[in-house]
């Protein structure tokens, strides 16, 4: 299968990150805390905060599903299981959500943003990342590929270093895979990418991907999306809270998976 190269993907998309508009920039936001307090402002605005356990979602009240994530990933003291259910978040206003918590079918699964296996030190974090509210369609090859690898990395690195890990959505101008607008109210991103960030001072590293929404992003697919954390700047509108050393860095593959990590 051929795989679409990055500058393809880029010309290919919209540039059109809701978050970039009106949430505030990651540069802005604090590096948040593992059990930050639930909660999260409707009054006025599209794009809300929600502080759940361990995790920040930025949620579009107008397009009903998750613009941006961040959270810290630390040494791995859980292995709690992965809840079975999906829902609606009872806390959220329903316009600002999905209109279902079932399967999405064609091929895209219900794809996490932040992954519950980054959590399972909690049962509380676990059950809140299946809400809807951290959801989106992915294809099912990307959903299991190379998005997948991305959150093996981290399930690795975090027992290495302390990770903060930021992502989101790069919705596009795709009308014809939004296969569930009449089921679910919600479009299906062209896009989504992702920033991991290690060390501090002069041994800080990161790296980043932009993972087309694609049956052909698989694992063995993912070298091709690396990006730059500048690349990443001028595609999403973002700020990445990372030395300016390491922003014109790109790696030439993506981070190993260390022999013998325990990835559940």
């Amino acid at each position: 299968m051929k795989i679409m190269k990055l500058s393809a993907i880029i010309a290919s998309l919209s540039i059109s990150l809701v978050a970039c508009a009106t949430a505030p920039t990651t540069a802005q936001i604090m590096r948040p805390t593992m059990g930050a307090v639930r909660g999260g402002s409707f009054a006025g605005g599209h794009i809300q905060k929600l502080d759940y356990e361990g995790f920040t979602v930025w949620l579009d009240c107008a397009r009903k599903g998750p613009v941006k994530f961040m959270y810290n990933a630390q040494h791995d003291t859980g292995n709690k299981a992965r809840a079975s259910s999906f829902r609606i978040d009872p806390d959220v206003p329903k316009e600002c959500q999905q209109a279902s918590a079932k399967a999405y079918g064609n091929s895209y699964d219900r794809g996490h943003l932040v992954p519950a296996n980054h959590l399972d030190y909690s049962e509380t974090a676990i059950r809140q990342s299946n809400y809807m509210t951290n959801i989106l369609p992915q294809a099912a090859n990307m959903n299991r590929g190379a998005w997948l690898l991305t959150e093996e990395i981290v399930e690795c690195y975090r027992d290495i270093d302390e990770l903060l890990v930021i992502g989101g959505v790069i919705w596009g101008n795709n009308p014809a895979d939004d296969y569930f607008i009449q089921s679910h109210g919600v479009a299906t991103p062209d896009a989504f990418w992702k920033v991991i960030i290690r060390g501090s001072g002069q041994d800080e590293r990161a790296i980043a991907w932009v993972v087309p929404n694609s049956p052909e992003a698989t694992k063995r697919n993912l070298d091709p999306y690396l990006v730059s954390i500048d690349e990443l700047e001028r595609l999403t509108g973002e700020t990445i809270p990372v030395a300016d050393y390491a922003k014109h860095d790109k790696p030439a593959s993506s981070w190993v998976i260390p022999r013998g990590c325990d990835k559940s």
